[in-house]
């Protein structure tokens, strides 16, 4: 099997695997420890949770706090909701954790509406009187990147806070400098899955979304995983130590791709982009027949949240694909374990299903 959709989950760090065995220990060690105990054990796993912390805030702009969640969802309901805000602006092309959640808080949330190329404009107004205003770094569907800094700048011109998802840029591109919040994953990262983090600049107050023991600075309440945490943190120190060769490592696979899948037609901005992150078009293109046909490539329709849906990606209709044209769409994503030899293989697969559909 390739494996070619690393916007769903990348696979786990063997850096981040060997950190966490020995927080996964069994009756014989004290490695499941409850790090709120205030026994020695305990103690123990505490420590290990905060010096994942720190690894994990070494990817995030300084003069902030990270909130261990239990993922990005959990981390962008606990920014949108604790903030307090009722009046908020979300851009079209969102992760359905900030939109359906932004809906839940503001029936009349603000849509801000994104280009062909699939970038907001922060020349655009923010509506008066919006509280929040949240735009994700890279964008998971097509990876296009969004200049948050100005979005930020905008958002804070209007007297809004500015929430980013982080979560496709996070260990792969600098920090987005300005936010006021921003969330996280670390299995986007090459860690484990169940653990995600908030980060809040220092001076935003934030309400807790789950109430219980005053666990995570009182808003977050649960017991952490010392074995997640642990992941995360190596990840996160894995991915600040490679991201200049990890960026390469997608250049030279992305270069590949677009070389065997010239024909196809890119959807988003060929410059303002991640580059692992490769969303084609082919007009008159059946996606399912492909992905039967080349059933030995793990490759997505579109975002896996929405998989399975039927309804055409919204971040495809956002920036003014048809219905047909989203749908004969596919995204092919890649990173740091990549083969390139598996990767060619895999499009030369695609290309020839394809042509065998006589599209």
């Amino acid at each position: 099997m390739i494996y070619l959709d690393y916007q769903a989950t990348t696979p786990l760090a063997p850096e981040a695997r060997e950190a966490m065995l020995p927080w996964l220990g069994g009756p014989e060690g004290m490695g499941f420890a409850n790090p709120h105990s205030p026994h020695r054990p305990g103690r123990a796993a505490a420590a290990i949770v905060e010096v994942a912390r720190e690894q994990v805030a070494a990817l995030l702009p300084p003069g902030g706090r990270v909130i261990f969640t239990s993922g990005a969802t959990e981390a962008l309901n606990l920014a949108l909701a604790g903030s307090r805000s009722t009046r908020l602006a979300v851009s079209a092309i969102e992760h359905a954790a900030v939109l359906d959640s932004a809906r839940a808080i503001d029936a009349a949330v603000s849509i801000l509406p994104v280009s062909a190329q699939g970038l907001v404009d922060p020349a655009r107004p923010i509506p008066t009187g919006t509280g929040l205003v949240a735009v994700m770094q890279v964008n998971n569907e097509i990876g296009t990147v969004q200049p948050v800094e100005a979005l930020a700048e905008a958002a804070h011109a209007a007297g809004a806070l500015f929430l980013c998802d982080a979560v496709q840029g996070a260990g792969k591109l600098a920090p987005p400098v300005g936010a006021d919040m921003i969330a996280i994953s670390a299995h986007k990262l090459y860690g484990p899955k169940g653990i995600g983090a908030l980060w809040v600049r220092d001076g935003v107050a934030l309400a807790p979304l789950i109430h219980g023991g005053g666990q995570e600075q009182g808003l977050r309440s649960g017991t952490l995983s010392p074995a997640l945490c642990a992941g995360f943190g190596a990840a996160a120190t894995i991915a600040a130590a490679r991201m200049e060769e990890d960026a390469r490592t997608v250049d030279a696979l992305w270069n590949a791709a677009r070389d065997i899948l010239s024909r196809w037609t890119l959807n988003g901005s060929p410059e303002h982009r991640w580059r692992g992150n490769l969303n084609l078009r082919l007009p008159g293109l059946d996606v399912a027949r492909l992905m039967s046909d080349v059933r030995n490539v793990a490759f997505s329709a579109g975002s896996a949240c929405a998989s399975g849906s039927g309804r055409p990606s919204h971040v495809l209709k956002a920036i003014g694909l048809s219905d047909s044209e989203a749908k004969a769409s596919i995204r092919l994503g890649f990173g740091r374990y990549s083969d390139l030899g598996e990767l060619v293989d895999a499009c030369e697969r695609i290309e020839a299903a394809a042509a065998v559909q006589g599209v």
